[in-house]
């Protein structure tokens, strides 16, 4: 099974700067995705522009089950957050939101998170998450993931605005392998024309065997998709 983590900027086209459902679509279906997390995903709202951007996807790349999870709605315009989309039926989702820290000592922008809990067929659980900027929300969402992990048949994956050697991810490494230990020398995932940063991951329980992992050379969103081939 392939899964992929790609932060879609809301499926806007990095070069053209505008909406580009089809684009975001094609990158899905070239790496042969079996399961996408995606983060910052629009919903249907106010603004002409807030649709239902996970359904669309799911009907264009061909992956007909699918979970839109709200993280937080923006007034005048809309609901914002994280999607899955699967090749296998879902079982159940839940969204749990990532606590706002109680007192902000970051000088980053602040915005609530959450991660997206879906059970799969098989008995597969997978977890969609988009940690913040700054320390404090990084650190209150790996306590949230560390409770919603499970120790068999789990993958986690997103967008966590942290590189690999950043501290806040020991304990998530604890209790989890990092799929980029099969990367095939050192690949980056932001920005997507020039990258220099990898910020986005895959994560999966112990149990879990990986067959291949990658970020090809897609420019698609702002962010470069991170897939990787995994047996269950």
């Amino acid at each position: 099974m392939k899964f992929v983590s790609f932060n879609t900027q809301h499926c806007l086209n990095y070069l053209e700067q505008r909406i580009d459902f089809e684009i975001m679509a094609d990158a899905i279906k070239s790496v042969g995705a079996d399961v996408v997390g995606l983060q910052e995903m629009r919903g249907c709202g106010i603004a002409p522009d807030y649709e239902e951007q996970t359904e669309i996807l799911s009907e264009l790349s061909g992956l007909a089950h699918y979970r839109f999870g709200r993280a937080i709605y923006f007034d005048g315009l809309g609901p914002y957050g994280n999607s899955l989309l699967s090749r296998y039926p879902i079982i159940s989702s839940e969204v749990i939101p990532i606590p706002d820290p109680d007192v902000k000592v970051g000088n980053k922008y602040y915005e609530t998170r959450a991660v997206l809990k879906v059970k799969l067929e098989g008995d597969i659980t997978v977890l969609v998450t988009h940690f913040g900027l700054n320390t404090d929300e990084q650190e209150n969402a790996v306590r949230t993931v560390l409770e919603n992990i499970e120790d068999k048949r789990c993958i986690l994956m997103g967008d966590f605005n942290v590189t690999p050697d950043d501290s806040v991810l020991a304990p998530i490494r604890e209790r989890m392998k990092d799929t980029a230990d099969l990367f095939c020398g050192e690949l980056f995932s932001f920005p997507s024309d020039n990258p220099t940063l990898k910020i986005d991951y895959i994560f999966v329980s112990p149990d879990v065997e990986v067959i291949s992992a990658d970020i090809p050379a897609l420019i698609a969103s702002d962010h470069r998709p991170h897939v990787a081939e995994l047996e269950l």
